[in-house]
């Protein structure tokens, strides 16, 4: 299938930040196919499979993580992808990196690394990404990170629109590489973070359900959801609960990705190119005004009856307080991070403190966990809750 004219072109791509010997002659694979590859072959990549999506740890083998959850994501990009003529390869690896800059224990742990940082400039999961993607995964000789196409890093850093006040980590990329933060990022960026919004506000029903956090007769009380449940009871009147809540999130996801397209499809006439996208001066992928109101309601009640949960906050605060020791911990004494990173550990602030943080926020939940035993003894309250 032919791209679109306002597609990103691997053909025409701005490069790398490093040269290689032997670009543009390597096969077959585009370069997006290539920065694909890279993202999945990376350590950081498969970390994922130990990082928090929503249950700390989780004891069960059915619960999402950080990388089942980017492969939902790709998956529902790519179908957008194909339906708008975007390049399907770049969209995929933006959905499968959007995450890689996540620390361990989700959010609480993004809040524990952001205050021991604050004094050295934070720290944010979206930005390191880039930090991950550019200078800390670095497999190949001779050059740092992964060496990614400037879209690929250009989507990471905007796919939620122009920054227009990086912190430190990107301030240092963006002067190393310029991205043009001013400016709105490609359509397939612009994809991938819809896609983002579409899987997990779905899948974190299923996953709130399956623990016993969100209960179906809560999820009816919101209006859209429960006519939508009455239709799949109709359709199937057999189907137990388990089924129909399952069928739920289904519907709930083809109707949102419908409506992307729908709308999406609207904004782009006019648009005749990729610099049209960049240049728009607003998002070109968007729901439209009934489906953006919906989905802030189901944010809403799934922060008041899921994320805000007491459980899920007592969890939280354990999950703080683990990285918060274990920084302190590595700060006074660097001796005990391995050789690799104590011996590169640099003397002066804030690279100091920054390179802590790096260490911090590449382990698996479970790596963390394990590391403040060895430290500090047993963890003093269970992480998991489920």
């Amino acid at each position: 299938m032919p791209l679109a004219p306002y597609a990103a072109d691997p053909a025409a791509s701005r490069g790398r930040e490093f040269a290689q010997e032997g670009d543009g002659a390597r096969g077959p694979r585009s370069v997006f196919q290539r920065d694909r590859d890279r993202i999945i072959h990376s350590i950081a990549f498969r970390r994922l499979a130990g990082k928090t999506q929503v249950f700390v740890a989780p004891d069960g083998d059915h619960y999402r993580v950080r990388l089942t959850h980017s492969l939902e994501v790709a998956q529902i990009g790519r179908v957008v992808a194909r339906q708008l003529g975007l390049d399907e390869d770049l969209t995929e690896a933006l959905c499968l990196a959007h995450d890689l800059g996540h620390p361990p224990f989700g959010h609480s742990g993004e809040e524990a690394l952001d205050a021991a940082l604050e004094p050295r400039g934070g720290f944010d999961h979206n930005e390191h990404a880039l930090r991950v993607l550019m200078r800390l995964d670095s497999p190949y000789y001779g050059i740092p990170g992964l060496n990614l196409s400037w879209e690929l890093l250009e989507g990471i850093a905007k796919h939620n629109g122009p920054v227009t006040a990086p912190r430190w980590a990107l301030q240092e990329l963006d002067a190393a590489f310029p991205l043009d933060l001013d400016r709105w990022p490609s359509l397939e960026a612009q994809v991938s973070a819809l896609a983002d919004d579409i899987a997990y506000d779905n899948h974190d029903i299923d996953d709130g359900y399956r623990a016993g956090f969100l209960q179906l007769d809560d999820l009816l009380t919101l209006d859209f959801i429960e006519a939508e449940f009455r239709v799949i009871e109709r359709r199937f009147p057999d189907a137990d609960e388990k089924q129909l809540l399952r069928e739920l999130v289904r519907s709930q996801i083809g109707l949102m990705v419908n409506d992307l397209l729908e709308t999406t499809r609207a904004n782009l006439q006019g648009i005749e190119s990729a610099d049209d996208i960049r240049a728009a001066g607003r998002p070109i992928a968007a729901f439209s005004p009934e489906m953006q109101a919906r989905e802030r309601r189901l944010k809403k009640f799934m922060y008041e009856r899921l994320y805000y949960h007491d459980e899920q906050l007592r969890t939280a605060k354990r999950a703080r307080d683990v990285l918060a020791q274990l920084y302190a911990a590595y700060d006074q004494k660097p001796a005990l991070m391995p050789p690799s990173w104590k011996d590169s550990l640099p003397p002066q602030e804030p690279q100091r403190a920054r390179h802590i943080a790096d260490f911090l926020a590449g382990m698996t939940d479970r790596y963390a966990i394990e590391q403040y035993r060895r430290i500090f003894g047993e963890v003093s309250a269970r992480l998991t809750n489920v």
